[in-house]
């Protein structure tokens, strides 16, 4: 058995909630799932930073908000991959929810999103990441583990 290494691709993921409702934004000119809705907020964790620490400044420069950390409620960590051996495609995603936060969402980056709208948490749209699908059903139905895998 020979050892292999790969690279992993962290990413943080927001999810705001009001009430019943979660805000999602509708992806366009990305090149990464572009005509679907997907958390609102969301990016890769840069060097040297934590999740937490990722999922409040992607609030900041995509939504226009300001979310502590310590606001920041963690759902669950995914390792996830499409099957390859494609080094951008073995993910580990840290998702998070927040329901207070200072500010009013707004497009931020309106080349890479077309809109920003609430669904019901258990009236989804059609148009979703697969796995982001997962975390959310799983959510509504109180089911969600604190560690989750997709695509194994």
């Amino acid at each position: 058995m020979s050892a292999h290494s790969f690279a992993v691709v962290p990413a943080a993921y927001v999810y705001l909630r009001r009430g019943g409702d979660v805000l999602l934004q509708f992806r366009q000119n990305t090149g990464y799932m572009d005509g679907t809705w997907a958390a609102a907020a969301a990016g890769h964790i840069e060097l040297g930073e934590t999740a937490a620490a990722a999922g409040a400044r992607e609030a900041a420069e995509e939504l226009s908000i300001t979310i502590p950390q310590a606001a920041l409620t963690p759902l669950t960590v995914m390792q996830r991959t499409d099957g390859t051996t494609a080094a951008i495609e073995q993910r580990v995603d840290w998702f998070f929810t927040a329901s207070s936060w200072s500010g009013t969402p707004r497009i931020m980056e309106p080349a890479k999103c077309a809109d920003i709208a609430w669904f019901p948490l258990r009236g989804l749209p059609d148009a979703m990441p697969a796995y982001e699908r997962v975390v959310l059903d799983a959510l509504a139905q109180s089911t969600l583990q604190p560690f989750t895998s997709y695509g194994f």
